[in-house]
């Protein structure tokens, strides 16, 4: 039996990782879970889980949810550092990363200096300080949950390193790839938010809408299977079947098919390296007829351009990146501006900070409050 921390719980990752552990009781005791704010879903997983801690970042929500539970023996932490506190107590054994942002880091990096397993949604974690992250980590302490990364984690079982010539991380294009570039511009939060494939966030959501996610993804794929930029292509499949894939030096392709489904990721980075059973949808090729690949358009989806970018540059490019993007993200969805406007207001606080090619954790969290400040002041 093995306990386990959901950072997140009350997100889309966060609600099907919760929902492998209940299929899977007899492995795993859900311990801690944590929430941004949504307190009374949170409450409700508390009911059923029943853990020792939570977290909850909103000390006004956390007070409410001390009230419900005021005669539990349960503890509840809030404020900045409670992502991080929750992860440092001793019974945990793994905890998975399902929160969004920057927020993450800090938990992710308490979590590998303990020795314990990192199962990593939160992709923003190596996008800001990949090179921190990776040197602290043991190997297969941290296992991938992202539905691609999981895939290339996979398929990458097929031969050794050296023997890899590319990986080929696979992008459903979300709902505007074929939608005429001449109108984006006017694209409303409501329709970028209709995803033709996954049921997500809003700011993942809106970062496969702009393929900014696909970039992130790409800087995580570097630090996360120590690869050179040129050993990372991209690929449009809408039908979201295989979710990645990896070319090795013989010209053999190894990919990691099946439905959309989460959980799939999910549990395989809980039971690693095991597998246990899951009901999901079967994947039946008949029925789906064709799989589609397209090249994709970097002049219409420039967020692609700027992550390869950052994963070249390295450095502070990475946090700077990403911070712009989740500021202008919110800055789109209030309404403030255009979508193809998230981009461009992106790419210009990446091209005009001081870059730090070395940086330490200080640098990389000065660069995430500088890009969060210059942005919003250009939105001014």
């Amino acid at each position: 039996m093995k306990n386990i921390v959901v950072l997140g719980s009350t997100g889309s990752i966060g609600k099907n990782t919760l929902e492998v552990a209940r299929n899977l009781k007899d492995k795993f005791r859900v311990i801690g879970l944590s929430s941004n704010s949504r307190w009374e879903l949170l409450a409700d997983q508390v009911e059923e889980f029943k853990p020792r801690y939570v977290a909850l970042n909103d000390c006004q929500f956390a007070e409410k949810l001390k009230y419900r539970f005021q005669n539990n023996q349960l503890k509840i932490l809030m404020g900045g550092n409670c992502l991080k506190e929750i992860v440092l107590h001793p019974e945990v054994d793994i905890v998975v990363s399902a929160v969004v942002g920057a927020v993450g880091l800090p938990a992710a990096i308490a979590t590998i200096e303990q020795g314990k397993t990192l199962a990593l949604a939160n992709k923003e974690s190596l996008v800001m300080a990949g090179h921190i992250v990776m040197s602290l980590a043991r190997k297969d302490q941290i296992l991938p949950v992202d539905s691609e990364h999981s895939a290339i984690f996979q398929s990458l079982h097929s031969g050794k390193p050296a023997e890899v010539k590319r990986v080929i991380i696979t992008a459903s294009g979300g709902p505007f790839y074929d939608y005429p570039a001449d109108k984006l511009s006017d694209v409303k939060p409501a329709q970028a938010l209709k995803h033709p494939t996954w049921q997500m966030g809003q700011k993942i959501t809106i970062d496969s809408a702009t393929l900014m996610n696909k970039a992130l993804e790409i800087i995580e794929a570097k630090w996360l299977f120590d690869l050179k930029v040129e050993q990372i292509d991209v690929v449009i499949h809408p039908q979201s079947i295989i979710h990645s894939m990896v070319e090795f030096c013989d010209g053999s392709v190894i990919a990691q098919m099946g439905m959309p489904d989460m959980k799939v990721p999910i549990q395989y980075a809980l039971t690693y390296p095991e597998r246990s059973p899951l009901c999901v949808r079967p994947l039946d090729l008949s029925s789906i007829g064709s799989l589609t690949f397209k090249k994709p358009d970097m002049e219409k989806f420039p967020a692609l351009r700027l992550g390869y970018q950052a994963a070249r540059e390295g450095g502070t490019m990475g946090a700077t990146l990403n911070a712009a993007n989740e500021v202008a993200v919110q800055a789109f969805l209030n309404g403030q501006i255009q979508f193809t406007e998230i981009t461009s207001y992106v790419e210009k606080v990446i091209n005009n900070h001081h870059f730090i090619k070395n940086p330490c954790l200080e640098d990389i969290l000065a660069a995430d409050v500088w890009a969060r400040q210059e942005i919003k002041k250009c939105l001014m």
